[in-house]
């Protein structure tokens, strides 16, 4: 394990609010409680909880300042960081258990060479790929015994080349001396640049830090889903935009699903791109975390939304960064953590042989709050000198900075908490999917409380319309 002493919440906050220029002043105004470990891991997954939570609140807290001129304090547990960065583990329906997440053949694999590979094949599409380039039948048992044929990196190769999702282990050594990890290397955590000028956009007048705002919200599984669920929580009207033919993963529906109006669309048909366009022009924000290239092909990349709406803020999250030769790739947290070296320092730590995950989906978690926090902070500059703003995060940037926090001594020793040591930090709610018990949110102001005002509902249950 490195030897640096791990990074404090309150630094790994100011340098987070520091890369987007945000004003030093609002730094006084927030508490951070608790202290590692949070959760078993040798990394410092509760500190990245409670910073890009701390970090979108505080966004959140500032927005409403420049509005309203309230300053309000801002509050973050690290216990109920954690546990909110898990929040698709504790999620109940009915008060039984939430539909299954992971698809039966996904996880790791050791291969011919000996090394370790890591399937995602919870959609249809992508299980079937795997399935024809092993030529094998749709078992575990059958998928090991294929793999024994393949060496990881090249089964990784041919996998990306058939636009499927699977990625080979390697070590931290391996992934700085690899070109997408030297790319990675170079990049910030984040980035928000200015692409268009514009008049600033007035808001109208609130009770809450994003009340009036409008939010394209056009993602699917954790990352994204959780900026656009953050949002919504401070008072946004998040209307997640989805597409008849393209697969979901139900409790993740459900779970990210809260404060939101869903509405479906397909943008290769022109009267849906047509009323896709007549949205954006009254948005706020548009978020996006589609492979690279894909929203602009259908004519919504960056520079053709700030042509539609000039003033918009675009929110891109990738696999891998927007730099280097895997800039392209499909990606999802669990295949990130093991291309980058993640698992492999992980079950070092945790004195075991093969892939050790993190002991949550925390690229994923840590990359949606900082969606959020990109999005409130790109718009308080709208606000003050208008213009048109992008916003860039990505699983493997989030996951540089997980790593740049420092390890933790004796991690593993932290309890693992289950449903019933976290049962004061849950919420009831009704919703389109039965009676919800949820994790509630993280990040506290003092006068505007989060809060979910609309229910989790099926995909497509809403109009493709702004609420007045």
């Amino acid at each position: 394990m490195s030897s640096h002493a791990p990074t404090s919440p309150s630094e790994a906050l100011a340098g987070l609010w520091r890369l987007l220029g945000q004003p030093e002043a609002a730094l006084s105004r927030v508490t951070l409680t608790g202290s590692e470990p949070a959760l078993p891991s040798s990394f410092a997954v509760g500190t990245a909880a409670q910073a890009s939570i701390a970090a979108s609140a505080l966004a959140a807290a500032e927005l409403d300042r420049l509005r309203t001129g309230r300053e309000q304090s801002v509050s973050v547990d690290m216990r109920h960081a954690a546990v909110e960065f898990r929040s698709e583990r504790y999620l109940r329906v009915e008060g039984g258990p939430a539909p299954e997440l992971w698809d039966s053949i996904a996880g790791t694999y050791r291969c011919g060479d000996g090394r370790w590979v890591r399937l995602h094949t919870n959609f249809p599409h992508h299980r079937a790929g795997v399935l024809a380039l092993l030529g094998c039948a749709g078992e575990r048992a059958a998928v090991a015994e294929a793999l024994k044929s393949w060496k990881a990196q090249d089964f990784e190769q041919k996998a990306a080349e058939a636009r499927l999702v699977v990625t080979a282990m390697r070590s931290f050594a391996e992934w700085d001396a690899h070109p997408q990890g030297q790319a990675v290397a170079a990049l910030p955590v984040m980035s928000l640049e200015k692409i268009g000028e514009a008049e600033p956009l007035s808001l109208p007048p609130g009770e809450r830090p994003l009340s009036g705002v409008r939010v394209l919200d056009l993602t699917r599984i954790i990352a994204g889903p959780v900026g656009g669920r953050t949002l919504a929580a401070h008072g946004a009207d998040v209307l997640l935009v989805t597409a008849p033919h393209l697969p979901s993963v139900a409790p993740l529906v459900i779970d990210t699903g809260r404060g939101k109006r869903t509405a479906q669309l397909d943008l290769r048909a022109a009267a849906d791109k047509e009323r896709f366009a007549a949205l954006l022009q009254d948005a706020h924000v548009l978020v996006q975390g589609y492979r690279p290239g894909g929203i602009e092909a259908l004519g919504f990349g960056p520079a053709q939304a700030a042509a539609i709406r000039p003033g918009i803020i675009y929110v891109t999250l990738s696999a891998y960064g927007h730099e280097g030769p895997w800039a392209g790739r499909r990606g999802f947290d669990s295949l990130v953590q093991t291309a980058s070296g993640l698992n492999v320092a992980e079950a070092e730590a945790a004195g075991i042989d093969g892939p050790k995950p993190l002991p949550a989906q925390a690229l994923d978690h840590a990359s949606g709050y900082l969606m959020a926090y990109g999005a409130m902070a790109a718009l308080a500059r709208q606000i003050q000198e208008g213009g048109s703003w992008h916003v860039r995060v990505s699983l493997a940037q989030t996951g540089r900075w997980l790593r740049g926090l420092g390890r933790i001594e004796g991690g593993f020793s932290a309890a693992d908490p289950g449903q019933a040591e976290i049962a004061d930090l849950l919420e009831d709610s009704e919703s389109g999917f039965g009676r919800l018990t949820a994790v509630r949110h993280a990040g506290l102001l003092s006068e505007t409380p989060p809060r979910w005002e609309r229910p989790s509902m099926p995909l497509g249950s809403h109009k493709a319309v702004w609420e007045d």
